[in-house]
């Protein structure tokens, strides 16, 4: 890990979490991190589902030419590697772990840069892990990054922070949605940080150039 921003995303998350495997989403606060939320993106894992976008920053969806939230978290990638990334982001929810993925995205005019990704999960209670918080940070500025859309990521590598036993999280289910504890759509970080990105709409983030 070596961009200032994954840095700086991980190292806060790992004071929230404390001795937990996980952060809770609802300890997470917008304004701790609000000069990186362009780059932040936060998925979600439902029930016999891949891995979307809930969430995902301004100087992302620059970098991608279009509003990703929403869509699978296979869209960023090459379709010939669709697996290997969809299997990360998953693992990083059901084995509660966080991942390292350094992956090259290139233009349709044949342009390339080399990006760094950080995954960590989430808990949106003790017994359901099932959102994950990223970053996608370019290693390098360049002037063509945010003008010349990314056609799709390739994934370099990939490797977990660090060791842990695995501990497998009880799946997302509908059936927990009943439980007073669990915090509904829209609750805690997720909604906060919807605020402060749809201030930023439609405004070009300065990172991305």
């Amino acid at each position: 890990m070596r961009q200032k921003t994954s840095i700086e995303i991980f190292t806060y998350w790992e004071q929230l979490r404390g001795n937990a495997d996980a952060p809770l989403r609802n300890l997470i606060q917008p304004s701790a991190v609000r000069h990186i939320l362009p780059e932040l993106f936060i998925l979600e894992l439902l029930p016999n589902e891949a891995p979307r976008f809930r969430l995902a920053g301004t100087a992302i969806c620059s970098l991608m030419g279009r509003e990703i939230r929403g869509e699978t978290f296979a869209a960023l990638w090459a379709g010939s590697q669709v697996e290997d990334p969809v299997r990360i982001a998953t693992g990083v929810m059901t084995h509660v772990v966080p991942a390292l993925i350094n992956a090259t995205g290139y233009s349709i005019s044949g342009r390339h840069m080399a990006f760094e990704m950080v995954l960590m999960p989430m808990r949106s209670s003790v017994d359901v892990c099932d959102r994950l918080l990223g970053c996608l940070t370019p290693v390098a500025h360049a002037a063509w990054l945010g003008s010349e859309r990314l056609e799709f990521l390739a994934l370099d590598r990939s490797r977990l922070l660090y060791d842990r036993p695995v501990r497998t999280a009880e799946p997302p289910s509908h059936l927990q949605s009943a439980n007073p504890i669990v915090p509904r759509d829209g609750a805690g970080f997720g909604e906060l940080m919807r605020r402060v990105l749809n201030l930023k709409t439609g405004m070009h983030d300065s990172r991305a150039g």
